[in-house]
């Protein structure tokens, strides 16, 4: 197989998936999906009662604190979680951090009807704290549609999700096993040309 061949397969392997998007300081790094979908997702339409999965990955570049909450910009509450590390408006603070620290939180939300007809943004707001200097993170995960019906589909329990031995369905790293033996073929092909 020459180089070019292999380089255009490695584009096409990349272009079929979606990279994260989310927002990066010199203290830290977060991206999310909503529903599987990067945020910021758009285009999305829920019913009242219908469970959505927001997903957050922190990765910290200092040794310090951490501070993560959902949060509504809104006065009226359109969502409930239903299930998650904390409830909206809560913050859930990691201690003592290392650089390279990482967590990944999942909470379950619905729209619980106090807002419909109409969008209703999701936001995560994040903190990184080193000593007496923090930096923030804030953007929208998703700006769903609230629709005006009721859902009617099942609601996912934690039991519901887990797999048949008891432990949590994890998803397979496809991706970053993709980038790296994509950067060890550029590697192996750039040190074969030189010689």
């Amino acid at each position: 197989m020459t180089f070019r061949n292999s380089i255009l397969i490695l584009i096409v392997l990349f272009l079929n998936f979606q990279i994260v998007a989310g927002a990066e300081n010199e203290y830290g790094i977060v991206r999310a999906w909503f529903n599987e979908k990067n945020a910021t997702a758009y285009d999305v339409q829920l019913k009242i009662g219908e469970p959505a999965e927001v997903k957050v990955e922190v990765i910290s570049k200092i040794k310090g604190d951490t501070s993560i909450k959902l949060k509504e910009p809104g006065v009226t509450r359109a969502f409930d979680v239903l299930d998650g590390p904390s409830d909206e408006e809560e913050w859930l603070t990691n201690m003592n951090i290392e650089s390279g620290w990482s967590k990944t939180y999942t909470w379950t939300v619905a729209p619980n009807g106090a807002w419909k007809g109409g969008n209703a943004p999701l936001n995560i707001v994040v903190q990184f704290n080193k000593g007496m200097n923090d930096q923030t993170i804030r953007f929208t995960i998703a700006n769903p549609n609230i629709l005006d019906e009721q859902y009617s589909g099942a609601i996912p329990t934690p039991e519901a999700t887990a797999s048949t031995a008891g432990t949590q369905v994890k998803e397979t790293p496809f991706l970053p096993v993709i980038f790296a033996v994509g950067a060890l073929l550029f590697a192996w092909r750039w040190r074969r040309k030189k010689s």
